[in-house]
């Protein structure tokens, strides 16, 4: 095992982990800017529990359960980018949805901070109506 101090001092092991961090995650600003200049090229995918997406979500978001993801990949296009939120950064269901996603060849990043993020500096949330969901998911 590691002490803290020999890890912090792999420069290079920590500039890769840094760099890697940035490209593969979004923050709110950005994807408030990509919703309004380039919806088309990618998938919004919250992987929240049911009730929390339907009392709130990002704007063009499909709730993809999360563990359900595997089963859902038809809602998906492998020529976009498939941009993953959850609750928070503490939570890693973005994260596992992504490996899962990268492993069948989707491109993904995370938002970084999650819905909590989003919210905090107050962009456009969506509701749902849990009838008008449960209607659009069965046509499905």
């Amino acid at each position: 095992m590691f002490s803290h101090g020999d890890i912090t001092k792999d420069l290079s092991r920590a500039k890769k982990f840094f760099e890697d961090i940035i490209s593969y995650t979004v923050g709110p600003y950005s994807l408030d800017e990509m919703i309004s200049k380039r919806i088309n090229t990618l998938n919004i995918i919250d992987v929240r529990e049911y009730n929390d997406y339907v009392e709130g979500h990002i704007p063009y978001a499909i709730h993809i359960p999360y563990k359900e993801a595997k089963e859902h990949l038809d809602m998906l296009d492998k020529e976009k980018v498939n941009i993953i939120y959850t609750y928070s950064d503490s939570c890693p269901r973005a994260y596992n949805t992504a490996l899962e996603l990268i492993e069948k060849h989707y491109p993904c990043v995370v938002l970084r901070g999650g819905f909590k993020e989003w919210k905090k500096f107050e962009f456009d949330i969506v509701k749902t109506d849990s009838d008008d969901y449960k209607k659009a998911d069965e046509n499905n």
